[in-house]
């Protein structure tokens, strides 16, 4: 597992850490107490059967930076991408909880609930966003993008936290005394859904005997990495067009995951920049709890890969997985079904019926 904060370490010791350990697993911990800690986890990635995140949403980002900044790049995509991943839900945003598992009356049951939930091996696929701007590293997402008024608002939420339950409602009304209507413009061009290709069936197999493994490593080392095929994406491929929004959201659809669908996208929500000031308020505070809703009057594309251009001096940030990232252009690729997580048997058995709901 990856661990930060004590707080959060003594969550996982007190509820999660028991359960493992009686399960018979040989648990290594590797604890993330400072940017860069998770490369750890490459040291072990070629002796691990799972990983298991505990956190919140940082903490999920920081364990996906490191090893995919390495692996996404060269032949062992392949390793690191089979190996199923288990969360353990212990900040204070854990926007995978909602996908994985269940709601629960506490963080001790909801903790206790996922650590079993691991034990139990089922598996669902994730889709994971590649952002990458024109000189930086490229950053992985699980959930997605967000660039507007109602995002730079919701993190200044805390600052006002001596006006208890109005917060919410101050920092967004504050916000609105700002230039009105806010408007971020850019151009956009993306392509469309991509035809999903069949399931593979899951392999349940035991560890391979340790001479396999050792040949297996050596001759993934002195491989040489396998050749991309380019596809072809000529100019007649991509829809272009400009945009002026109060916000711009790119998605995964993790959160709200239909296992039975037929094409893999992204949603991209682009909102009408006409909203009133007291629409502004409201609005604000639906979506500090739902953050990828997308009001009517939006703008809502289906997309396999994007580029995102903004106007030269353009100032701001962005929010992927609720880490702050400075605003820029950027390529956003769908990577379709990239990581397997454990979930709860019965939001799995959810995700397998939510056509016919």
């Amino acid at each position: 597992p990856s661990i930060s904060s004590s707080k959060a370490r003594t969550l996982f010791e007190k509820n999660a850490a028991p359960i493992l350990h009686l399960s018979g697993l040989d648990v290594t911990v590797v604890k993330t107490d400072y940017e860069g800690q998770a490369k750890k986890l490459l040291e072990l990635m070629e002796s691990t059967d799972l990983i298991i995140i505990a956190g919140g949403d940082g903490t999920v980002q920081e364990v996906l930076q490191e090893p995919y900044a390495n692996l996404l790049s060269s032949c062992m995509q392949a390793t690191f991408s089979k190996i199923p991943i288990g969360f353990i839900p212990l900040g204070k945003t854990s926007t995978l909880s909602h996908t994985l598992y269940p709601e629960s009356m506490n963080q001790v049951q909801h903790i206790i609930n996922a650590t079993l939930a691991i034990l139990k091996g089922e598996t669902v696929p994730l889709d994971v966003l590649q952002i990458k701007g024109e000189k930086e590293q490229p950053v992985f997402a699980m959930t997605g993008l967000r660039w507007g008024s109602y995002r730079d608002a919701a993190v200044k939420v805390s600052k006002y936290w001596y006006l208890g339950p109005l917060k919410t409602k101050a920092a967004h009304l504050f916000s609105t005394f700002k230039e009105w209507p806010q408007k971020h413009q850019a151009a956009l061009m993306y392509l469309g859904p991509t035809e999903r290709p069949p399931e593979e069936p899951e392999e349940k197999r035991s560890r391979p005997p340790f001479h396999v493994r050792l040949y297996r490593r050596l001759a993934l080392y002195w491989s040489s990495p396998p050749k991309e095929i380019p596809q072809e994406e000529t100019q007649d491929n991509w829809e272009e067009l400009k945009i002026s929004t109060i916000e711009l959201s790119i998605a995964t659809q993790n959160r709200q995951l239909d296992l039975t669908r037929t094409e893999d996208f992204m949603n991209i929500c682009i909102e009408a920049d006409t909203v009133g000031k007291g629409q502004f308020v409201s609005r604000g505070s639906q979506k500090m709890s739902d953050p990828e809703l997308c009001p009517e009057g939006s703008q809502c594309i289906q997309a396999s890969k994007c580029i995102l251009q903004l106007p030269e001096g353009t100032g701001g940030s962005f929010g992927i997985d609720n880490e702050e990232y400075e605003a820029m252009p950027v390529e956003v690729k769908l990577l379709p079904r990239k990581l397997h997580f454990f979930c709860d048997p019965r939001r799995r058995e959810q995700m397998l019926h939510v056509a016919a709901q």
